[in-house]
């Protein structure tokens, strides 16, 4: 007789941005979370590449949008308490570079040690440079279990 043991997960990382398909990755996340009594990292990164170089250049523009990626993730965090995952159990992690994907599969990962990766499938609409467009490269090269949340709308 087949036995069926759903696999608990221990320490689970979901990225996060403003497209509906993180914003569901998120949900699945949080709810794993609590059902699974996990610990959750909740992820975004701050793409450099989109800054030009007067924007760098200006301390103000970087920390004011940092501290407005600062305040999302917090959102998040406060979501995921509200939801009943207990708030010792939380991380919010703000990471920094050009490319999401690899910046969470090279530098969040190795430092987080996820047992699960989720995250949603698509970017932002006309923005291909975010966690859910590159949901791919992390199935690819993330090292952990994946699961890879779609949704049936592309609005935001």
């Amino acid at each position: 007789m087949l036995e069926v043991k759903p696999k608990k997960f221990h320490k689970i990382l979901v990225g996060v941005d403003d497209a509906p398909d993180a914003r569901a990755a998120f949900a699945y996340a949080v709810d794993k979370a609590k059902r699974d009594d996990s610990e959750l990292g909740i992820v975004s990164v701050y793409e450099t590449n989109d800054v030009n170089v007067y924007q760098a250049l200006s301390r103000d523009y970087v920390h004011s949008s940092r501290e407005e990626l600062k305040e999302r993730i917090n959102e998040y965090v406060e979501a995921a308490i509200d939801y009943g995952v207990d708030p010792k159990k939380i991380t919010a992690i703000i990471d920094e570079g050009e490319r999401p994907a690899e910046r969470i599969c090279n530098h969040v990962i190795p430092e987080f040690h996820p047992d699960l990766l989720i995250v949603g499938s698509i970017g932002k609409a006309g923005n291909r440079h975010t966690v859910g467009s590159q949901a791919s490269y992390m199935v690819k090269h993330s090292g952990t279990s994946v699961f890879v949340i779609r949704t049936e709308s592309t609005e935001n």
